[in-house]
């Protein structure tokens, strides 16, 4: 019976030998693979979809009237998308515009009795001069001259007063400057009327819906968001990982939302300054209790490759492992 198990042994031997030495290979092929890999990309799981969103919000405050939108629907720069009630700014319109009428109609008023006063004094001026030499020639009366006197001394104290009206209605530079504010309080209000139609800014996706027909909103209340479809990934890269990378290098990007598609891209921009130092509070290092941490940089990634929205629905947010060939 020993003499079996020994005989089986022995031939064990050999096989055992052969795993141990494929094992063997196996393990030192993979430690190539990763010494490769390390040494030719670099990686990081601290990374993410980023886009700039749009706000949008009213310029005039007002009741809703219509909403022409729903959640996350597709809307066009230029598209109409919600109204406010005009009423007020039609009426407030008009107002400005009679306003601006009525100054320039009387600025044009006084300018015509104006040049209508300057011809009533040159006439009167020229009878007056020719009774003058007729009175002289013995050939009218004084009271004939005293007539032409008067008349001229009235068309003067007309010239006078239509020159008065015509400084108060524009013909000086402080009336010219008074109707100009008149002017653009008008075309202040015709932006506003103009304002109670709400357009899409730009481009997008419609998200966080907060507006509904009938309600008040007022200047810069947020309505909802826009979320535009250029999208880009945003890398926050150790500090240690940066030596060898820099813009252009070819990157493959794997999102987690979509495990099996390796999509492609390229290292648009590293930012110069880390993560922590751009923070709204950035850390302050002069410190007796300062202990060294390795910071992260943000490297802009965009995808070179089209990508198809109705069947990769890539919005930001999203998580995704970036892999830089930085060799």
């Amino acid at each position: 019976m020993e003499n079996i198990e020994q005989t089986e042994e022995k031939e064990h031997k050999p096989f055992k030998r052969f795993i141990a030495i494929g094992a063997g290979i196996v393990a030192a092929f993979a430690g190539a693979y990763f010494i490769h890999d390390a040494l030719m990309y670099q990686s990081t799981d601290d990374a993410y979809v980023e886009t700039t969103t749009v706000q949008v919000a009213p310029r005039v405050s007002g009741q809703i009237t219509e909403v022409l939108i729903t959640d996350n629907q597709k809307v066009k720069e230029g598209d109409l998308v919600a109204k406010i009630d005009p009423a007020d700014y039609e009426i407030a319109l008009a107002q400005a515009e009679a306003k601006y009428e009525r100054t320039l109609l009387n600025q044009k008023n006084a300018k015509a009795n104006f040049k209508a006063m300057q011809s009533n004094i040159d006439t009167a001026k020229k009878d007056l001069d020719r009774y003058k030499n007729l009175f002289e020639q013995g050939a009218v009366s004084k009271q004939t001259l005293d007539q032409a006197q008067a008349k001229y001394d009235s068309a003067q104290a007309n010239l006078t007063n239509a020159e008065e009206a015509l400084l108060s209605q524009g013909g000086n530079k402080v009336a010219d400057a008074d109707l100009k504010e008149i002017k653009a309080l008008r075309d202040k209000a015709k932006l506003n009327l103009g304002y109670t139609n709400i357009y899409a800014p730009q481009t997008g996706t419609v998200s966080s819906r907060r507006v509904e027909k009938g309600m008040y909103v007022n200047v810069g209340t947020p309505l909802f968001v826009i979320v535009p479809e250029n999208v880009w990934i945003v890398a926050n890269y150790k500090e240690n990982q940066l030596r060898h990378m820099k813009p252009g290098q070819v990157v493959d990007i794997k999102i987690d939302t979509y495990p099996n598609k390796t999509f492609k891209g390229k290292v648009d921009s590293i930012q110069r300054a880390s993560g922590a130092k751009s923070s709204l509070f950035p850390p302050e290092n002069a410190v007796g209790s300062f202990v060294k941490i390795v910071q992260r940089i943000p490297v802009k990634i965009v995808f070179t490759e089209e990508i198809d929205p109705n069947e990769f629905n890539i919005v930001p947010g999203m998580s995704v492992v970036p892999k830089v060939r930085v060799k």
